[in-house]
């Protein structure tokens, strides 16, 4: 009886193990095809069928997340850095625009790339308001934000933060995704706490 219950226990390890060694190589793999994506000039995650991780995080490392990076609270693989060499004046943020770019953590300890709405541009660096596809409907900072126009594989509308604007270096934005939905555009550009 004694055995049986040994080799239970040494089973059960075997197939912990695996388990935890094949979702290490799954993540180190979807780090790997982020950080192509990115280097291609593709938009990130682009043919990968998924959708923005909510916020900061929280949700980095359960991804369907459009830059393929499994960050997580431990960095063990924090995404490249965006750079904007290449990029013409013509493809420099301007308010009213959502952009992918490396928006850092309002705690300082790191940053993520995800799309967010950019609310205004002053020399090297733009304010913006993050976007998380992560529902939070009972908040009363967060707006729902259609994302059809800016991110046909969207399954979902996403909601955007306004509880306060975050400042991103130019050299942080990569992508242009589109255009805010200009209700939504004319709403933000009223609240107060934006716009000072």
């Amino acid at each position: 009886m004694r055995d049986g219950v040994l080799w239970a226990l040494v089973i059960v390890a075997c197939v912990a193990a695996g388990w935890l060694w094949n979702e290490w190589r799954r993540r180190s793999a979807d780090r790997s095809a982020g950080a192509r994506g990115r280097a291609d000039g593709r938009r990130p995650g682009s043919g990968r069928g998924g959708r923005t991780g909510g916020d900061d995080r929280a949700d980095a490392g359960s991804r369907r997340d459009r830059a393929g990076v499994g960050v997580r609270g431990d960095r063990g693989g924090a995404p490249p850095r965006p750079r904007g060499a290449g990029r013409t004046d013509r493809d420099e943020p301007r308010p009213g625009e959502i952009w992918w770019a490396d928006v850092p953590y309002a705690d300082g300890t790191g940053s993520k790339v995800r799309p967010c709405l950019v609310l205004r541009v002053d020399g090297g660096d733009a304010e913006v308001l993050k976007i998380t596809s992560q529902d939070k409907s009972d908040r009363d900072d967060h707006l729902p934000i259609p994302t059809r126009s800016w991110d046909p594989d969207a399954d979902h509308d996403s909601y955007l933060d306004i509880s306060e604007p975050i400042p991103v270096p130019l050299t942080a934005f990569a992508d242009r995704a589109g255009t805010c939905d200009p209700d939504l555009w004319r709403g933000v550009r009223r609240l107060n706490h934006l716009t000072g």
